[in-house]
């Protein structure tokens, strides 16, 4: 493997490390600072928020800087971050902390992506981009859980250190491997944000805004919706993590040879049920542990098996224009997760945090109310592509 594609992809493992470790450590948390799991949780939602409102605009405004600066930049201000969330003394310096790491993510996201695919020849761009991505997949099935297990062990403290040290491994990685990196074409945030005046891309995105909201009202609280059947065990915490993160990492390696035999309409439609009736079930399977492995496990499957018949969808409207496009997916991806945060401390406070799997389910059937509509914008539009159309007609 290019050990610069390498490098890369474990600064984005750090990212989505940081970025779900935080689940598995509320508890600890919320015992620390004296706040409630729904306060606590905005520890992880002030990350995606941050995270998802300044990629667009750093993109724009960053694209003359050159890449490897702009990566150790983007990497140096997260490690920082990170440092100071495990030194923290208050709730509000953590909260700030937090907000300053997704600061560095928004940096350091969109140029590793960009970076990978100017590394190498554009027969190998697709390659790249799977490796430095799979980085950030790979963090739901081995970071979050060892980021747990730690926690466990010790305190969350240590687990923000191990984000922290990751971060350390990928900026050293990019200072001593990467050496230039080709600038990519210039384009302005008004062109970035210029497919949103498209119903079909917005309909396609708000499909993905909600569902990622229902999933992570759920996940955010990881700890405490399954706090029955994890019975305090960090080990047990960290083995359900890992059954969460090995769905989505399978569902990922796959589902893109899916949609393209049947189709991405199937797909979402498919998933985004599945998605709905185990979220439900979630309230009377969490406290029994040898129900809740297998449920979790194809919760996590379909959790992140929506990404890429989503993505594919919105590439197959306007391909010419697929990176902004994904841009702006990853952007509502993360305001998905952030408000999955905020909507989570509203029903624990309301229903409990055992029931939190009834608001994901719902969300989930709102997602896809929305995907259908988005199909039925798509396949009466007179230029709707070909693939969509076609499957209209067999669905």
């Amino acid at each position: 493997m290019d050990r610069r594609l390498f490098v890369l992809a474990v600064g984005m493992f750090a990212l989505g490390t940081d970025s779900f470790v935080v689940a598995a450590v509320l508890p600890g948390i919320s015992h620390t600072f004296g706040v409630s799991i729904g306060a606590a949780g905005q520890m992880a939602s002030t990350y995606s928020m941050t995270f998802a409102l300044l990629s667009p605009p750093i993109a724009a405004l960053a694209a003359a800087i050159p890449r490897k600066r702009l990566l150790l930049c983007g990497g140096a201000v997260f490690v920082l971050a990170n440092v100071g969330t495990v030194i923290a003394p208050t709730f509000g310096l953590a909260l700030l902390s937090r907000i300053i790491a997704g600061m560095g993510a928004a940096t350091f996201s969109p140029t590793a992506t960009g970076a990978a695919v100017m590394l190498v020849r554009p027969e190998h761009r697709g390659y790249a981009l799977s490796v430095v991505v799979a980085g950030l997949t790979v963090s739901t099935a081995l970071g979050t859980p060892i980021g747990a297990v730690i926690g466990g062990l010790g305190d969350w403290r240590w687990t923000m250190g191990f984000v922290a040290a990751l971060g350390v491994l990928s900026v050293g990685g990019i200072a001593i491997f990467l050496s230039h990196v080709p600038l990519p074409p210039k384009v302005t945030l008004a062109k970035r944000l210029e497919p949103l005046m498209d119903s079909r891309v917005v309909l396609t995105l708000a499909t993905t805004l909600i569902a990622l909201s229902g999933i992570f009202t759920v996940y955010t609280y990881f700890a405490v919706v399954f706090d029955r059947a994890i019975g305090g065990d960090a080990a047990i915490l960290g083995f359900l993590l890992v059954l969460w993160g090995i769905g989505g990492t399978v569902s990922n390696l796959f589902g893109g040879r899916v949609v393209d035999a049947v189709g991405s309409r199937k797909v979402i439609v498919t998933i985004l049920i599945l998605l709905a009736i185990f979220s439900a079930v979630l309230p009377w399977i969490g406290s029994q542990l040898w129900v809740a492995a297998p449920v979790i496990l194809i919760w996590g499957a379909c959790s992140w098996g929506q990404l890429v018949p989503q993505q594919y969808r919105l590439v197959a409207l306007a391909p010419s224009i697929a990176p902004i496009l994904m841009g702006l997916n990853s952007a509502c991806s993360y305001f998905g997760m952030s408000l999955g945060g905020v909507i989570g401390a509203l029903g624990i406070r309301t229903v409990g945090a055992h029931s939190l799997g009834l608001i994901g389910a719902a969300l989930a059937v709102l997602a896809l109310i929305f995907a259908e509509l988005a199909n039925s914008r798509i396949s009466g539009s007179s230029f709707a592509p070909q693939e969509i159309a076609n499957e209209s007609r067999v669905v």
